[in-house]
C-alpha cells in the first residue's frame, strides 16, 4: 500500500533540497501555513470536544500532562553526560524533545484517519498539554542550574508563544461554536487541512535537507540521540495510552507525539529565554534527524507496535 500522499510531498522536498534545487516555499507562505495548521488542529480538537467534556475526561488528561514534565527531565542527563553537551544546550534540546511537533501530530492524525482507527474526543488536547510543560520545566531547571532568568519570564514566554495561543484559541472556538457555528469556514479550513499539510511538509523536506547538508559528523553523539530516542520515547506514549485505556487511534497519536520533538514552539521560547543556547543544534536534532526519521520510518512502526495490544 502506498504511503499517505502528504509523505510524498515531504520526500519530494527532501530530494529537491539534497539536489540543491532552487525550489523554495516563500517564508511568508510557510509562516501562513504553520499558523493555519496549528489553528485548524485546535479547531478540530474543539469540535471533537463539543458537548463531550466531563470530569472523568479531564481527569484522564493529567497523566498526559505529566509526561510533558517527565520526558525532558529524562532526556536532560542523557544529553548532558552521554551526548556531552554544555548545560545550556542540554536544557534547550531536552525542552525540544519533551515538547512535541505540531507537524508530526498533523501527519499522524491524517494517517490514523486514513486507517479508520477510532480516536477519543480529547486526543487533540494531547498536543496542547505536551507542548507547554516541557518548556516550563526546562526553563525552570535552567534557572535553578544557572541562576539566570525569572519565574515571571518563564511563564510569560511559555503561555504567550504562538503555538500555545493558536492551539488553545482554536480549541476554545471549536468547542464553543461546534459544527453548526463553524460551518461557514469549515470548507476552507477543515476541508483544506490535507492540502495545507502537504505544502507544509514540502517546506519541511527542504528545511531538513538544509539542516543536514553537510552532515556535522563531529556531533555524532547528538545525531545518534536524535535518530534512536524517538523509538524509546514512543513507548512512553504507548504505555500511557494503555494505562488510560485509550482507543487504538489515540494510542498511535500519543506514541507519535511523545516520539516527536518541537521545531516551532520550543525554538521560539528557548531563543528568547536562553540566548546563549545554540538553537542550530536543537534544529539539527529535531528537524534534521528526528522529524524525517518519524515521517519516513517511525510512525508506521509505532502503529504496528500499538496493534500488538489491540485485537
Amino acid at each position: 500500500m502506498m504511503p499517505d500522499i502528504v509523505i510524498a510531498f515531504f520526500a519530494f522536498g527532501l530530494i529537491a533540497g539534497l539536489l540543491k534545487s532552487d525550489l523554495k516555499v516563500p517564508h511568508s507562505i510557510y509562516e501562513t501555513l504553520s499558523i493555519l495548521l496549528m489553528l485548524v488542529l485546535g479547531l478540530k480538537g474543539g469540535l471533537a470536544l463539543h458537548g463531550q467534556v466531563t470530569g472523568q475526561l479531564l481527569l484522564g488528561l493529567l497523566p498526559v500532562a505529566l509526561l510533558g514534565f517527565i520526558l525532558p527531565l529524562l532526556c536532560y542527563p542523557i544529553l548532558r553526560h552521554l551526548v556531552k553537551l554544555r548545560t545550556d544546550d542540554a536544557v534547550s534540546i531536552a525542552a525540544h524533545y519533551g515538547s512535541v511537533s505540531a507537524g508530526t501530530f498533523a501527519l499522524v492524525l491524517a494517517m490514523v484517519e486514513r486507517s479508520g482507527l477510532p480516536v477519543a474526543a480529547q486526543t487533540t488536547l494531547f498536543l496542547v498539554l505536551l507542548e507547554l510543560p516541557a518548556i516550563i520545566i526546562m526553563l525552570w531547571l535552567h534557572r535553578r542550574l544557572t541562576g539566570e532568568g525569572s519565574a515571571g519570564g518563564i511563564w510569560r514566554e511559555s503561555l504567550t508563544s504562538r503555538g500555545v495561543l493558536l492551539l488553545g484559541g482554536g480549541v476554545l472556538i471549536g468547542y464553543s461554536y461546534g459544527p453548526v457555528g463553524l460551518e461557514p469556514i469549515a470548507p476552507a479550513l477543515l476541508g483544506g487541512f490535507k492540502t495545507m499539510l502537504a505544502l507544509f511538509l514540502l517546506e519541511m523536506g527542504l528545511c531538513t535537507a538544509k539542516a543536514c547538508v553537510p552532515l556535522p559528523l563531529a556531533q555524532w553523539r547528538l545525531l545518534m540521540f536524535a535518530a534512536l530516542m524517538p523509538f524509546l520515547l514512543a513507548w512512553s506514549g504507548i504505555g500511557t495510552a494503555l494505562l488510560l485505556d485509550l482507543p487504538q487511534g489515540s494510542a498511535v497519536i500519543l506514541a507519535g507525539l511523545t516520539a516527536s520533538a518541537s521545531y516551532i514552539a520550543a525554538p521560539a521560547a528557548i531563543r528568547a529565554a536562553i540566548p546563549s543556547a545554540n538553537i542550530g543544534l536543537a534544529m539539527l536534532a529535531a528537524l534534521g534527524i528526528t522529524f524525517p526519521v518519524n515521517v519516513l520510518i517511525g510512525l508506521p512502526v509505532y502503529q504496528h507496535w500499538v496493534s500488538w495490544f489491540y485485537p
